[in-house]
């Protein structure tokens, strides 16, 4: 495994995504990752609250237009998220906060599909009271996006091996 990571590591991309002096570089990935995230873990956490019972004054239904705005932080995040592992390779896989982190946003982002085929391809979304299966999957993914931003922002600090030594 160390041959693949001093691979990517000594490559000229990796090289330069980690060590340009240009602010528009590791910066500007760190700023599309935490957007991205915003506008992924905030909406969904947005809806997840209004599922539970917060802001109950609003209607649900018109909630359904954020998809895209997730849809497009997931992409931001994706991309951002590949960009930053090319840079340090090692620093993240051999972290199991990482895999705690992946399987967290692949499983909020499962419920994120389940919610929308539960509660807005449902007709009657605003006339209906939210049920107690929604208000569970609401209460996870909740639980599952903290966890998510909690666990990528314990990658800083809880890396054994920033990079495989030569």
């Amino acid at each position: 495994m160390d041959s693949f990571f001093i691979f990517i590591e000594r490559g000229a991309f990796s090289t330069f995504l980690r060590e340009s002096p240009s602010i528009f570089v590791f910066p500007t990935m760190l700023i599309f990752h935490t957007v991205g995230m915003g506008f992924l873990a905030g909406t969904n956490i947005a809806i997840d609250l209004r599922l539970l019972g917060f802001a109950s004054g609003m209607r649900i239904g018109p909630m359904q237009k954020f998809y895209p705005v997730m849809w497009a932080g997931f992409v931001m995040n994706a991309v951002s998220g590949i960009l930053l592992l090319i840079a340090y390779p090692t620093k993240a896989l051999t972290n199991w906060v990482f895999y705690v982190k992946l399987a967290a946003i692949t499983i909020a982002m499962i419920e994120m599909w389940m919610i929308k085929r539960r509660v807005f391809d449902d007709p009657f979304v605003d006339k209906n009271p939210v049920g107690r299966n929604v208000r569970r999957l609401a209460a996870t993914s909740l639980v599952l996006w903290l966890g998510a931003i909690t666990a990528g922002r314990l990658l800083a600090y809880t890396y054994a091996t920033l990079m495989t030594p030569e």
